[in-house]
């Protein structure tokens, strides 16, 4: 069905983005920015043709997620890693039971929830899970032969490399990835130069320089793309746009965001020893674009994430949700200053606990204003609106107003005014935002044609994306940044340039 499309009037910028009577207010996205039908592109009616990069434990969920939709077809599946029993399950038998769930039976597929414990971190452990390409190909064949009924005939087809899949399958329309951080920008490039749709998982790419790049392919090409930055779609953050635009805590100048990451071993230095590498894993592959290094099970397949090489640390992974939900609720576009402080800062790894600020100048009718994000057990100073006895939750996020302040869930979630006398008086406004028929429903529609682009597109989630990674970018660095947004880069820190735009490997571009 899918063939290679031209750009369709992406060209959006961010007060193009906020613009359009309020409807696409914010990257809410409900009024049209481009207009996806064309020749070539798959019909209202049919199913889209998916493949998978990049199936363990994550991947593994979201595949389990796109076979449920009755649009889709899931077609083939790609990993480094042909089979393993070391993926973290967040439940003993989370894997068995998720595909007996899908399959509606109560038995079988015990072999993909092991009795092996896997000790994470020092307070965290879990059971092992199987994932792999050769495991969840047998899930999808599975899926499929249990609905023969439906019309659905051929099997699902297995590759080790994402360049033989995109290849070989010609009639793959999109593509969901759920590799890791270094991967992404790769994998989402080559896909959507042969006209592909891309959902990637988030963080969206791993360096500020790969955000850019991401964004500039999307807007050529003019495939349907999503982050998997769910809380965008949520009734939460169009609600907290309503009230914070409707006035109730007046001009926002401080929003303070913390979090209880990371779970995985930061600050740590490299391994000494390096054991053979696992039978049916592509350690080479794996590695693609980042330097080479020996094989050590402390890079995967979880804690790839506090490693310069391969990660993005706890603001990458979590602070895409809740720099989401900020950028919306205040239309920022790009910090003009980020500075930070952090823990022993070793070379190769994420400090274990940070605090980064970060100025954004005023735009539109809204001030100026400082973002603040803390991580690895620390926390703000507690506010002084809080009732004698409130505590501080273990995450959460505050906007602070001239007002008042409102303080909420990560996300965004469960927002309430801090002051008594603000909610005795309050009067939610009406809801002028459209509201999103789901987050991952909004990127299969566009791949069909819709006129509505997915919330996360990639234009949006680049200029958060590229926001986040200029935090990572200050703490290593160990200086304040004055950020070149025009010219991709830090104009008062030449030497912050190589962990802006890193180089590759030799053999891989972007």
């Amino acid at each position: 069905m899918n063939r290679s499309r031209k750009a369709r009037g992406q060209s959006l910028t961010r007060r193009g983005f906020l613009a359009g009577g309020g409807l696409a207010a914010a990257g809410l996205m409900i009024a049209p920015s481009r207009v996806l039908g064309g020749e070539g592109q798959t019909p209202p009616s049919g199913k889209i043709n998916i493949a998978c990069v990049g199936v363990g434990a994550q991947g593994l969920r979201v595949m389990l997620n796109f076979l449920r939709q009755p649009d889709v077809q899931v077609v083939s599946v790609c990993d480094v890693n042909r089979e393993s029993s070391d993926y973290p399950q967040w439940g003993a038998t989370e894997f068995r039971d998720a595909v007996r769930h899908l399959l509606g039976t109560s038995a079988g597929w015990d072999e993909l929830s092991t009795s092996r414990e896997i000790q994470l971190t020092r307070t965290l452990k879990v059971t092992g899970g199987v994932a792999g390409r050769e495991p969840c190909k047998k899930i999808v064949d599975a899926y499929y032969a249990s609905r023969k009924a439906s019309g659905q005939g051929r099997g699902c087809t297995a590759h080790a490399d994402f360049r033989e899949l995109l290849e070989k399958e010609k009639d793959v329309d999109a593509v969901v990835i759920g590799t890791t951080d270094h991967w992404h920008a790769l994998i989402s490039v080559a896909a959507m130069k042969k006209g592909k749709h891309v959902y990637c998982q988030k963080p969206m790419t791993r360096t500020v320089h790969e955000a850019r790049r991401v964004a500039e392919v999307a807007r050529e090409t003019g495939v349907a793309t999503q982050v998997a930055v769910g809380n965008q779609a949520s009734e939460a953050t169009r609600m907290l746009c309503e009230w914070v635009w409707g006035g109730a805590i007046g001009p926002v100048r401080q929003v303070v965001n913390w979090s209880t990451r990371p779970l995985w071993p930061q600050g740590v230095e490299r391994p000494r020893e390096s054991p053979p590498v696992p039978a049916g894993l592509d350690w080479d592959l794996w590695l693609g674009p980042a330097p080479q290094r020996p094989y050590h099970p402390i890079y995967l397949p979880f804690s790839w994430r506090g490693w310069h090489d391969f990660g993005c640390g706890a603001i990458g992974d979590m602070g895409c949700y809740s720099f989401d939900t900020i950028f919306r609720v205040l239309k920022l576009e790009a910090p003009i200053t980020i500075e930070a402080s952090s823990s022993e800062n070793l070379p190769e790894t994420y400090p274990k606990a940070s605090i980064i600020h970060l100025n954004f100048p005023a735009r539109e009718a809204m001030p100026p204003v400082r973002v603040s994000w803390y991580d690895g057990g620390l926390k703000p100073p507690r506010p002084e609106e809080f009732d004698a006895d409130r505590k501080l939750p273990a995450e959460g996020l505050l906007f602070v107003g001239e007002k008042g302040s409102i303080l909420c869930g990560f996300t965004g979630d469960n927002p309430i005014l801090l002051s008594e006398s603000l909610r005795k008086a309050f009067q939610p406004p009406p809801k002028s935002l459209p509201r999103s028929i789901g987050h991952d429903r909004e990127w299969i529609e566009a791949c069909k044609g819709s006129r509505n682009p997915p919330g996360a597109n990639f234009a949006f989630s680049s200029l958060v994306t590229e926001t986040i990674l200029l935090g990572n970018v200050a703490s290593r660095a160990g200086e304040r940044l004055v950020w070149d947004r025009a010219g991709l880069r830090a104009a008062n820190a030449p030497a912050a340039q190589p962990f802006i735009r890193p180089e590759y490997r030799p053999g891989w571009t972007l």
